[in-house]
């Protein structure tokens, strides 16, 4: 069965988002710079059609989740940034543009109701009725492959919370943001809480990727 995988960076003291997000700095205040590790790597820039990027270990290991990804599930702050009704959020299509970059189905966590969108080779469901059926809708779109949890990180709440998550990919960026969303806030990982470390590895730019299991 398609495993259920969340992968994201996360701030030295526990942030995934900075401060006062808004459309033109949708991860907040100081929030682009936990990203900016994967953004050099040779392997997000070819899944995004771009050229050139750096090797090593980084792109190593982000060729390797973006391989494994057979679905997608996301909250609508990261699809969009938007709320509300979708005729007034201005990025009802998404921040990706005409071809985003993921080449399967992505699953939106959302309470407004639309019909899929198709952009190239991707398309976006929008689901209604909860972490559970989106988790099986992805399941079934993932066939042999497994689903990528990608935040934003009140939807990675959610399903830490429901004892829904199968993998943590966490990679630790050494920045501080003082203030944002947290990741872990509350009771994260339902009630075992149990993890094994299956790996750990810090890069050449100081980011150490962690990846636990959950243990049941």
């Amino acid at each position: 069965m398609p495993e259920l995988i969340l992968d994201i960076s996360m701030s030295l003291d526990g942030y995934v988002a900075g401060p006062n997000p808004d459309l033109e700095n949708p991860l907040g205040q100081g929030g682009e710079g936990l990203h900016e590790w994967v953004l050099a790597t040779k392997a997000w820039r070819e899944a995004h059609g771009h050229e050139g990027g750096e090797d090593g270990v980084d792109s190593e290991l982000t060729a390797e989740l973006i391989g494994q990804a057979g679905a997608t599930i996301m909250g609508r702050h990261m699809y969009s940034g938007g709320a509300g009704p979708w005729e007034s959020d201005p990025m009802a299509d998404g921040w990706w543009g005409d071809d985003p970059p993921f080449h399967h189905q992505v699953f939106v966590l959302t309470h407004q109701e639309r019909e899929p969108l198709t952009l190239s080779d991707t398309t976006f469901n929008f689901v209604t009725d909860g972490i559970e059926s989106a988790l099986d809708q992805a399941r079934a779109a993932a066939r042999d492959k497994d689903i990528r949890l990608g935040g934003g990180g009140d939807v990675a709440q959610q399903y830490l919370q429901a004892g829904l998550l199968d993998q943590m990919q966490l990679h630790v960026v050494p920045i501080l943001l003082g203030d944002g969303v947290r990741l872990f806030d509350g009771d994260p990982v339902g009630p075992e809480g149990a993890l094994e470390l299956t790996r750990s590895g810090e890069s050449p730019t100081g980011v150490v990727h962690l990846a636990y299991r959950a243990v049941r």
